[in-house]
């Protein structure tokens, strides 16, 4: 390594330290745990640090697309690795080959990476740091395997890890369980400029819906909430943007179609920013019916544009709507419930836009910079225990 690095926001680690991030998916994939490795890759080389990342070769929502072993992307080196066996647990032995020059790694998700870099260990020797997104806890199928396997094979990798840093408070309560003394809460950033003020200035009956169309977000909820407010009134409109995963298009078109609410709701697939941007600013507020949520990105995004949400009471959501009171729960599961919710959240935004609006000042805690800051300090204490115990 060269010479210790010196920055308002970094701990002291030598200036070009190579982090190599492992994460199962990347751009150009879209989604939130392929946008926090790329934001955190972006801060760390602002702050002089050398990121790279290890990944699939194929998006699992194109299995049949293989895509560049090589690649830089917004100056991040990519290198991407083949894989076989199941999307859920995709078995790629060769990262091992892709080590040789980090000075650390760091592994995102729970899957086969963080098991099989920790029981490898012994064969690469590289300090390990993980970030939990969530785990692999995200809907309730197969749920005593999955505890059968976190308090087996998930606790026994998680004793290579030299910290682990759980993006919620559930998380890391979770994973305090099987790595006492090493996990540590740091909430994923948000880039807060992305769509900051986007929202409609005067209140409207437009919501907006953003993420990728897996099983655990429920698109078909959000669907059934809109046919019961256009019975009740017209004028209510739901862009539904995301991209396709456990969901299809055909088949979320035919689930619009059953519910007849073709007028009211729009499907948008595969959207930029700028797009996205464009729909919030015809829109007042945002719903998420997800049961499962590692963090939360989405919403805070859609706060920083001063939407107002309401969301199911999933842990995270919950979480956020105990710090900020302009966030309102209700559980999709009824949609005339959550109909009702809708309603009475645009009913007080017409009566007080200034108080029920988010505010992004109160999102100050999310910045990139200070999420880095964060990680740093982790990677220092990975990376010199001995000193920081000093």
């Amino acid at each position: 390594m060269t010479a210790p690095f010196s920055h308002d926001l970094a701990p002291a680690l030598p200036a070009g330290t190579r982090i190599t991030h492992v994460v199962r998916q990347f751009h150009p994939n879209r989604g939130g745990l392929e946008d926090v490795v790329a934001n955190l890759c972006r801060v760390q080389r602002e702050l002089g640090l050398s990121p790279s990342v290890v990944t699939l070769d194929r998006l699992f929502v194109r299995l049949d697309q293989v895509l560049p072993t090589q690649e830089v992307l917004d100056g991040i080196p990519v290198t991407r690795i083949p894989f076989r066996g199941s999307t859920r647990y995709p078995l790629a032995p060769s990262v091992f080959r892709h080590l040789g020059d980090a000075d650390l790694v760091h592994v995102h998700a729970i899957d086969f990476f963080f098991d099989a870099l920790a029981f490898g260990w012994p064969l690469h020797r590289k300090p390990l740091v993980a970030t939990t997104h969530g785990g692999f806890f995200h809907t309730g199928d197969f749920s005593a395997l999955k505890t059968l396997w976190f308090n087996g094979p998930t606790r026994l990798s998680a004793l290579a890890y030299r910290g682990i840093a759980g993006c919620s408070a559930n998380d890391a309560r979770l994973f305090g369980q099987i790595a006492p003394g090493r996990v540590t809460v740091i909430e994923n950033g948000v880039d807060l400029d992305k769509f900051a003020g986007a929202s409609s200035p005067e209140p409207r009956k437009r919501l907006v819906s953003i993420g990728r169309f897996s099983k655990n977000k429920r698109p078909d909820r959000l669907i059934a909430t809109m046919a019961a407010l256009a019975r009740r009134e017209p004028g209510w409109h739901l862009d539904l943007i995301g991209v396709t995963s456990d969901w299809s298009e055909e088949a979320l078109r035919a689930a619009i179609a059953a519910a007849g609410v073709e007028q009211a709701v729009t499907l948008h697939l595969g959207l930029g920013d700028a797009a996205v941007r464009a729909l919030m600013s015809q829109a007042s507020l945002f719903v998420s019916a997800s049961e499962f949520e590692g963090f939360g990105l989405a919403l805070i995004e859609a706060m920083s544009a001063g939407l107002v949400p309401i969301v199911q009471p999933n842990a995270a959501f919950a979480a956020l709507a105990d710090k900020f009171p302009t966030v309102h729960t209700v559980d999709f599961a009824d949609p005339e419930r959550a109909a009702t919710a809708v309603r009475e959240a645009h009913s007080a935004l017409l009566r007080a836009p200034a108080a029920t609006r988010p505010r992004l000042s109160d999102l100050a805690s999310y910045s990139w910079n200070e999420v880095a800051r964060r990680y740093l300090d982790l990677y220092a204490a990975a990376l010199y225990p001995a000193s920081r115990r000093r």
